[in-house]
Formats: structure tokens, C-alpha cells, sequence
């Protein structure tokens, strides 16, 4: 019985927890059921937030869109307003007129794209740009007609319009016929302003130049005749009137011109100079004139590349299409006075001029004169080598017998020579030209030439070098003012300078010492060739050169001094050629000293009256003369 009663007691155990068992898992069926059902709501809560954003998304992008577009279509009140009643000059105007553009491109672009809200705002669009275009028109018409204006500074408007630049991009944007016709107004007014304030300024410059000028017989190898010549009467005597004569061969003050305070000066007024009956020389007026071409060229084409907004070729056609018929007057004004001009001065310093504006319109970086600038070079440059070579032939033809009394003192001719070429050479020193340089090369050997051709008609060889040494010093004295020491030309006239100056030392030696600078010589070869024994009977005429020259040497010295002094017109010259003729004559009588100290002539009984050679050295520093 306990057997069954634990069987049973065990068998509604297992009912129990089969019951249990089975209810547990009916709720973990329905949990199950549960989860997957929230599941799937929460897929369908995520894809219909995702839905939700894409439709926000496109909402707020179509929003955006139409809020643009319903902007752009929208013409204010204040835009209508301002466009038909305001000022072109008010500020107000010119921002409206900026939307009143942005609103036409727009509605251009809708247009295109044939959208149909387009067609509420174009006649309203199209009325406001004929009103904005009629007034701009009219505002811009009236600022160049202004400057048609007597007395006018037309650059006060320009400064005007440069402020509503806008304006003309607008017309060009919007009505190109009437950007055109205001463009061509512009070019019209403003050439035709140009050329009648050019022609009137140059017409009045031309009015105080020199009265005097160069002409086709005011050449360096013409004769001094009664015209007066500028150099030799002017320049060397008296102070040259600058105020009634233009120089031809001196640069004087002429180049100061070059200078930057000058060159970039403030132009001449012509009646303030006529008023004070001041003068002035061609390169003068030609650099206030260029200069004032330079500057308002130069602002002329900063002006056209703003306001038209031009660039390049484009802007260089629409500067000459203003400045051309200026330009061609200049050209042939100066076409006509180089083909008269004999001034060479005048015309290099023309050339150097227009290289400097070419510089300084290169570094602003404005090339609208840049043709022009070659043309006035093409000019200049031949008739500045003719007239070069005009002075070449006439100093290569002169003939010397026709040149008057014959004088030791520097020539004319040669005068001449050494101004124009100081002159040239300290130009030509900043831009150097080649052409240049072989012209004068050929112009000194020219004047070398001459140099010696007039030497020759002296008879006597000390004379001949009297007249070489005082030339060639003269030359090298004026060169040395201007030019390089290290010029082709200063050290030319250096060495031939040199050269006679020891000839002429020599010479001048020759009569009082001249027994005893000829026994040196010819002693000091036999000496090289060890046949010295060949002069030991000599005795007398050793003891003659010995007691002549301490008898006379003094005396011999006094007077070589004086006559140095006398024949040399530049005291420093002559001094210098003294001290070198004291030099030698000590370095001849060292010499002397040390033949007769020789085996051969140690025995003879005059050499006791040799002067002692370092008291002779202080004697000659008495007669060194100081100057």
C-alpha cells in the first residue's frame, strides 16, 4: 500500500508539474508573439520616419526654390520707386540699379528655360532698364560733354564717371547700342580735346625757344669766322647767354635735363616764360611737352582700361583710336624739325629723354605708348649719326693752311671736339649704344688726324709738340670732367699725351745736356756689349761734359723751367712736365755717374768734380716750381 500510495503521490506530482510546464510554455509563446509583433511595428515606425524626412527634405528644398524664385519675380515698390525718381548720383539708385540687373539676367535665364512665371515681371523689367538705361544715358552724355567746356580739367569728370563705372556695365550688359554710341561720344570728345590742347601747347612752346640756332655751316671742322664761335669766343672767355643762345658743341647746364628732379618736373607754361622773356633750348621744350603726353597718356589708358573695361589689344586699339591723330601731329612736327636741325646735343639729349619715359611707362607697366616711343626713336636716331658724320667729314676735309696764324695753344677745332665728345660720352654713360661708340671712335681718329696735320705746319719739332701736348692735355682735361677715367676716349688721348710728353722732355734736355745724354747712351750699349774700353780716350771730351754741366747746369734748369712755363697754357701740365724733365735729367746723370765709376775711367782726375748726386737732387727740388 506505500508502494501505490508513492506511486500515485508521484504521479500527481508529475501531473502538477506537466501542467506547470505546459502553462509556462503558453507564456513563452505568447512573449514570443509578443516581441515579434513590436518588431515589426518598430520597422515600420523606422521606415515611416524615413519617409517622413525625404517628403521634409523635398518640401524645404522646393521652398527653398520657390522662395528664390518668388524673390527674384517679386519687383519692390522701393525698386520701382528709386529707378524712376531718383538721382543717377545717389547711392540708393546704384544699389537698386545692381538688383534692378541681377532681376533682368534672371528673368533671362527664365526665359530661356521657358518657364511661365517669367512672363508676370518681363514688361514690368524690360520699362525699368529703358528708365535706368535713358537715365544713365543722359547722366553719362552730360559728363562728356562737359568736358568739351573751355578751361575745363576734364579730369574731374573722368574722376566722376570712374565712380559709377557700373553704369556703362550695365548699358554694355543691356543695351550695347547705346554703350556703343556712348563710347564713340567719348572717343570723339576726348581726341579732338587732346589734339587742339597738344597742337596749342606745342604751338606756344615753340614760341620761346632759342632764336639762334644750329644750322647746316655749324660744323667742328668750319672755320672761326664772324658768326662767332660758341666755344672759342663764348665758352672759353665769357659765360655763354643762355637765355639768347642755344650752344652747339658744349652740354654746359643742357643736361641737367636728365636728371630725375627735371626730367619728371612740372612742364614749362609758355606764357609765364614769354612774360619773363626767358628762352630755353629744343630738349627742353621737348621733354615738357612729352612729359605732358606721357602723364596724360598714361592716365588716359588707366582710365579707358576701368571704365570701358578694355584689356590688351582691345585696349591699346581704343587709346589709339583716341590719342592716334595726337600722336601723328607730334610725329610730323618732329619729322619736320629734325629734318632743319644741325644740333646734335639737342637730339642726342632728345633720344635719352624719350628712353627715360620708355622706362618709366615700362615700369607702370602701361605699354599705350609704346609704339609711339620707337617711332619718335626711328626719328631721331639717323639725323642725330648724319649730323655725326656731317662733323666727321668737315674736321676729315679741313685744310690747315686755311685756318689762320699758327698757334702752340689748344685749337678750336679741337676745343669743340673735346666739349661734344665729353658731352656725349657722359650721356651716352647711362644707356650706352654701340652705334654710339663706333661714331665717335671715328670722330677722334678724325680729330687725331687734324691734330697732327696742324702740327705739321710748324717748322720745328719742339713747336709740333708744343702744339700736340697742349691739344691732347686739353682734350683729356674736358674728357676726364664728364666721362669715365676707364672711356675708350680718355685713355686714348692718355697714352698719346704720354707719348709726346716724353718726346718733348727729350727735346727740351737736348740743347743744354745733350753731349751728356749722348755719351750715356752710346756708353751704356758698349757697356751691354762689354766693349765699354772703346771710349777710354775719350778724356777730353769726358772732362768738357763734366765741368759744362756744373758750370751750367743751373742756369740750364732756370731757363728750361721758364720756357716750359711759357709754352704750356695749363700750369699743371707744365709743371708736371718740368718735374718729369728733372726726373730724367737726375736719372741721365746717375747714369753718367756710374759709366765714369766703371774700371775705365776710374783714373781720371775729373771725376773728383762730379756734383755729388743727392746734392743735386736737393738743388733740383729748389727749381721744381709750385703751382
Amino acid at each position: 500500500d506505500d508502494l501505490v500510495k508513492e506511486a500515485l503521490k508521484t504521479v500527481r506530482i508529475s501531473r502538477r508539474c506537466s501542467l506547470s510546464w505546459q502553462r509556462m510554455e503558453g507564456m513563452l509563446s505568447g512573449f514570443q508573439s509578443d516581441l515579434s509583433s513590436i518588431s515589426s511595428e518598430i520597422q515600420t515606425l523606422q521606415q515611416q520616419s524615413v519617409s517622413m524626412n525625404v517628403r521634409l527634405k523635398n518640401r524645404q528644398a522646393v521652398r527653398s526654390h520657390l522662395s528664390q524664385l518668388v524673390d527674384e519675380l517679386v519687383v519692390p515698390g522701393a525698386m520701382i520707386s528709386t529707378i524712376l525718381d531718383s538721382p543717377v548720383t545717389e547711392q540708393e539708385f546704384l544699389e537698386q540699379l545692381h538688383e534692378l540687373n541681377n532681376k533682368i539676367n534672371f528673368a533671362k535665364e527664365l526665359s530661356f528655360r521657358e518657364t511661365l512665371a517669367c512672363s508676370d515681371i518681363q514688361d514690368i523689367v524690360d520699362r525699368l532698364k529703358l528708365k535706368a538705361v535713358s537715365k544713365i544715358r543722359e547722366f553719362i552724355l552730360q559728363k562728356i560733354y562737359s568736358f568739351r567746356k573751355p578751361m575745363t580739367n576734364y579730369q574731374i569728370p573722368q574722376n566722376t564717371l570712374l565712380k559709377y563705372r557700373f553704369f556703362y556695365q550695365f548699358l554694355l550688359a543691356n543695351e550695347r547700342t547705346v554703350a556703343k554710341e556712348i563710347r564713340d561720344e567719348y572717343v570723339d570728345t576726348m581726341s579732338k580735346i587732346y589734339y587742339s590742347y597738344f597742337k596749342s601747347y606745342s604751338g606756344r612752346l615753340l614760341k620761346v625757344q632759342y632764336e639762334e640756332v644750329a644750322d647746316k655751316d655749324d660744323l667742328m671742322g668750319v672755320e672761326d669766322t664772324a658768326k662767332k664761335d660758341i666755344l672759342y669766343t663764348v665758352c672759353f672767355f665769357s659765360k655763354p647767354s643762355l637765355k639768347s643762345r642755344n650752344t652747339i658743341f658744349t652740354l654746359g647746364q643742357r643736361g641737367t635735363i636728365l636728371s630725375p628732379a627735371e626730367l619728371e618736373g612740372p612742364i614749362l607754361v609758355p606764357h609765364t616764360a614769354q612774360r619773363g622773356d626767358s628762352r630755353y633750348p629744343y630738349e627742353t621744350l621737348f621733354r615738357s611737352q612729352h612729359y605732358a603726353l606721357l602723364d596724360n597718356g598714361c592716365r588716359e589708358y588707366l582710365f579707358l582700361s576701368d571704365f570701358f573695361m578694355v584689356a590688351g589689344n582691345s585696349a591699346l586699339d581704343l587709346f589709339n583710336s583716341i590719342m592716334g591723330k595726337t600722336l601723328s601731329m607730334f610725329l610730323k612736327s618732329m619729322s619736320t624739325y629734325v629734318s632743319d636741325c644741325y644740333d646734335s646735343i639737342a637730339v642726342f639729349l632728345c633720344i635719352h629723354i624719350i628712353l627715360r619715359f620708355r622706362a618709366i611707362t615700362a615700369k607702370r607697366t602701361i605699354p599705350a605708348l609704346d609704339k609711339y616711343w620707337e617711332a619718335v626713336l626711328e626719328l631721331l636716331w639717323p639725323r642725330f649719326e648724319m649730323i655725326l658724320e656731317m662733323n666727321i667729314h668737315s674736321i676729315r676735309n679741313t685744310d690747315p693752311q686755311k685756318l689762320g696764324v699758327l698757334d702752340t695753344r689748344p685749337h678750336y677745332i679741337t676745343r669743340r671736339y673735346a666739349e661734344f665728345s665729353s658731352a656725349i660720352v657722359s650721356i651716352n654713360q647711362t644707356f650706352p649704344n654701340e652705334r654710339t661708340h663706333t661714331l665717335l671712335g671715328q670722330l677722334q681718329v678724325e680729330v687725331e688726324n687734324f691734330v697732327l696735320k696742324m702740327a705739321a705746319e710748324f717748322p720745328s719739332r719742339r713747336d709740333q709738340l708744343i702744339f700736340l701736348i697742349n691739344n691732347y692735355d686739353m682734350m683729356l682735361s674736358v674728357l676726364m670732367e664728364r666721362a669715365a677715367d676707364d672711356s675708350k676716349e680718355v685713355e686714348g688721348f692718355q697714352q698719346l699725351l704720354l707719348a709726346r710728353t716724353q718726346e718733348f722732355i727729350e727735346e727740351i734736355l737736348s740743347p743744354p745736356f745733350g753731349g751728356m745724354i749722348a755719351f750715356v747712351k752710346e756708353a751704356e750699349a758698349l757697356m751691354e756689349k762689354g766693349q765699354l774700353d772703346r771710349l777710354k780716350n775719350e778724356e777730353v771730351r769726358i772732362t768738357q761734359l763734366v765741368r759744362g754741366f756744373s758750370s751750367t747746369w743751373k742756369q740750364s734748369v732756370e731757363s728750361m723751367s721758364q720756357d716750359v712755363m711759357r709754352s704750356f697754357t695749363n700750369f699743371k701740365n707744365g709743371t708736371s712736365i718740368i718735374q718729369g724733365a728733372l726726373t730724367q735729367l737726375i736719372q741721365y746723370y746717375h747714369g753718367f755717374h756710374k759709366i765714369l765709376n766703371q774700371p775705365t775711367f776710374r783714373s781720371l782726375a775729373v771725376r773728383s768734380e762730379l756734383i755729388n748726386l743727392h746734392h743735386l737732387m736737393v738743388e733740383v727740388k729748389k727749381h721744381k716750381p709750385n703751382f
